[in-house]
């Protein structure tokens, strides 16, 4: 009989400060940045002595711990997912965050080019290069915002056809990149009036708040210390006057609705010329 003998070299012990973190025990973010639209902004919550705007990205800081020099926010008011891409994204890497939310997608539905294929291969790339750093990212997906923003039925019927197949591409990311996300339609709450600013376009402070809860209650399931959670109870705000609400309508929200509207209109007319021909057979 041959015996053969065959030496066995150990392995190396691995890198401690590669290894994910023990089961149960919390990982503190000190980094966060957000990425975004107006929402991300903070857009709807106001900071006293025209402070400029709070909203969910410094509550979720709070609520995490994260010190000031450890906040990022390079969002802007009009951004799409692809602007997220090309013009956050590199930004965002540099500062190495943690955590970084997502709140982008809606600007695109109200757009004549709109491309859910194209919107989840950016939102696809900002996932993977971020995770390449290290960060955890937290998208989120939308509710039906025709349900606050009054609509004629035939556009609200178009418009939620568009937050759909923009809902499809995100979960799919999702899906595929196991992220967490933060789903709009679920949060507690979502369709009150309380909930959104005079403009029903963005949140209000309250809105803002339960978008921070919404959020870190996601980022308490993926494994991250919420050391501070937030409350539900507005304060450090302001509360803009009726003055403030018509005065925002005439000079910022008309424009706005009436320039995506001439944009979104051509789309709902081919969906109410579907559901015609539907009717007719």
């Amino acid at each position: 009989m041959t015996v053969i003998s065959v030496e066995v070299t150990p392995s190396p012990e691995p890198d401690q400060s590669l290894l994910p973190p023990l089961t149960g025990v919390p990982r503190s973010a000190r980094r966060l940045v957000v990425l975004g639209d107006s929402t991300a902004v903070g857009l709807g919550d106001p900071l006293p002595n025209r402070g400029g705007w709070r909203g969910v990205g410094p509550l979720v800081a709070e609520a995490l711990g994260v010190e000031p020099d450890g906040y990022l926010n390079p969002s802007f008011t009009g951004a799409r997912m692809g602007c997220v891409l090309t013009k956050q994204l590199p930004a965002a890497v540099a500062h190495r965050p943690d955590v970084a939310l997502v709140v982008a997608g809606m600007n695109d539905t109200l757009r004549p080019d709109f491309s859910a294929e194209r919107i989840a291969a950016d939102l696809t790339e900002v996932i993977r290069s971020l995770a390449a750093v290290g960060t955890t990212v937290v998208p989120v997906r939308y509710h039906d915002h025709g349900k606050v923003f009054r609509l004629p039925g035939s556009l609200r019927r178009a418009l939620s056809e568009r937050v759909a197949e923009l809902n499809a591409a995100i979960d799919g990311v999702v899906e595929r990149e196991g992220v967490p996300c933060l789903d709009l339609e679920l949060l507690p709450g979502a369709y009150d009036l309380t909930a959104w600013s005079v403009d029903r376009l963005h949140p209000s402070e309250l809105g803002h708040r339960m978008l921070a809860a919404g959020f870190t209650e996601r980022l308490a399931e993926a494994g991250f210390a919420v050391p501070r959670p937030v409350s539900l109870t507005c304060s450090g705000g302001v509360e803009p006057s009726t003055a403030g609400h018509v005065g925002w309508l005439v000079l910022k929200g008309v424009p706005w609705v009436w320039r995506r509207g001439r944009e979104f209109v051509p789309y709902a007319a081919v969906i109410m010329w579907h559901s015609f021909r539907e009717r007719l057979r």
